[in-house]
Parts: C-alpha cells; sequence; structure tokens
C-alpha cells in the first residue's frame, strides 16, 4: 500500500531553520528520510545544525544566506536546484520579534520585521516557484501564528507581517494552483523556542498561557512536524491556499 505520509528523497529548503522551529521541522522531515536544506544568515550557525542532523542518520546540507536580500535569494536557490537538486517543498519559516508599544516603535524596527518575516517569504517563494512552475509541482508552507487572530501589545509589526504572510498564501495558492503549485501555512500557537524563552520565563505570562490553551500547556517544537510531514506529503494534495492551526486549542476557545 502506498504511503500517503511519504516525504522520503524530497528536497525540503527551510529558511531560518538553524535553530527554533524551523530547526525541529527540518529534523522532522530528515527522520522521515527527506533531503534537507538547512538555511540561516551565517556560517556558524547552519553548520553546526547540519551535522547535529547528519550525526542522527539524517540527510542535511547548509547553504546560509540573507532571505531579505534578492540577488542572494536568487542566486543561491540556483545554486541549490544545480548541487543539490529540483526543490520539491519550500518552508518559509523565517521570522523574528522587535518588540515595543505601537506608539514607541521605530520605523527601523517595523521595516525590519516587515522584511524579514514576509518580503522574504515572497521573495523566495517567487524564486523557487519558478522551478516548480516549470515542473507542473510543488509545494510551498508559511509558517504564521495565532496572533493572526488575536493580537498583543508590543507585536504589532510582527502581527502585520504574520497577517500579510496569511494573505499571500492564499495569494500564492490561487496564482499558482493552476500550475501544479500548492501554497499553506502553519500558525504554531505558543511553542517554546528562542523566541518566546523570554515570555515562557515571564511566570504572569507563563500563567497566562495555560489558563488560555485549553491542553493547559505551551507546545513543544516536535508536536510541529506531523503537521509539516502532512502539508509536505501526498496526504494533502488537494489542500491548497488553506491554514492549519497547531496551537492546542487557543483559537478553538476564544
Amino acid at each position: 500500500m502506498t504511503n500517503l505520509f511519504d516525504v522520503s528523497d524530497r528536497i525540503i529548503l527551510i529558511t531560518g531553520s538553524s535553530r527554533g522551529l524551523g530547526f525541529a521541522l527540518a529534523q522532522g522531515y530528515a527522520d522521515a528520510g527527506a533531503h534537507v536544506v538547512i538555511n540561516g544568515t551565517r556560517p556558524e550557525t547552519v553548520e553546526p545544525a547540519v551535522a547535529q542532523i547528519r550525526a542522527a542518520g539524517g540527510w542535511a546540507v547548509g547553504y546560509p544566506f540573507d532571505v531579505t536580500d534578492a540577488g542572494a535569494v536568487s542566486a543561491q536557490v540556483a545554486r541549490i536546484e544545480a548541487e543539490v537538486g529540483p526543490i520539491s517543498v519550500l518552508v518559509n519559516n523565517a521570522g523574528i520579534q522587535r518588540r515595543a508599544p505601537l506608539s514607541e516603535m521605530t520605523e527601523a524596527a517595523w521595516e525590519e520585521v516587515l522584511r524579514t518575516n514576509l518580503t522574504s517569504a515572497f521573495l523566495v517563494a517567487q524564486s523557487v516557484a519558478a522551478g516548480m512552475i516549470a515542473r507542473g509541482q510543488g509545494c510551498i508552507i508559511n509558517i504564521t501564528s495565532l496572533n493572526v487572530e488575536g493580537a498583543r501589545p508590543t507585536i504589532a509589526n510582527y502581527i502585520a507581517s504574520k497577517s500579510g504572510l496569511d494573505g499571500l498564501t492564499r495569494a500564492m495558492a490561487t496564482e499558482w494552483g493552476p500550475h501544479g503549485v500548492r501554497a499553506n501555512a502553519i500558525a504554531p500557537g505558543y511553542f517554546i523556542t528562542d523566541l518566546t524563552r523570554v515570555l515562557a520565563d515571564d511566570p504572569e505570562f507563563d500563567r497566562w498561557v495555560k489558563a488560555n490553551v485549553p491542553l493547559r500547556r505551551w507546545g513543544e517544537p516536535r508536536e510541529l512536524i506531523g503537521a509539516a510531514i502532512f502539508l509536505a506529503s501526498d496526504a494533502a494534495s488537494y489542500v491548497n491556499g488553506r491554514t492549519l492551526h497547531v496551537d492546542g486549542g487557543w483559537r478553538a476557545s476564544l
């Protein structure tokens, strides 16, 4: 019987995957037999991530480049396809936070987050999609956020970027679907990562999360892997333009 969830040997590029949720996804895909391309801005963070996956028996290579630099994106995507092979799946995961009250947020903090979280996804997807469209198949997964559904203070730039990425996902699905390219999103809830550690270490915020998430706990990065494998696999061959919330029930309980 065919395994609909099989992603073995598929070449999967994950942006911002040298740590955090991106690295957890890279580990999960590698454990499932995929060929994983690790990306980050610096070789000194990408190389240890590649080594860790290889040490566990997975297949991985590293390509450090700045996903906000259009020239670098175009050159490195071409290099990956020439050296590794056609990219089957793109996961746009790169993201940052620059917290400040909205009334005090600088234009620089606004622009940096929008460019890293939203514009980079446009740049990388546009570059990768060219090959996918030519081949008549491909899969794009954008990592958004539960904050698309509910705002919190001091992260207006982050909310705007992820809301834009949610809309961009639907645009990709609509325009590239006729060419056999699927685009979907995963919206994680409160997961403990480098980005959220400051919140998890705040007793008041930690209590708030556990009181409002029906499962009464934070998510662990490995708990995002199942959703990512599903969307990248043939099991999701008719799933296009959708956002899959992995949030412990947070959205359902609003």
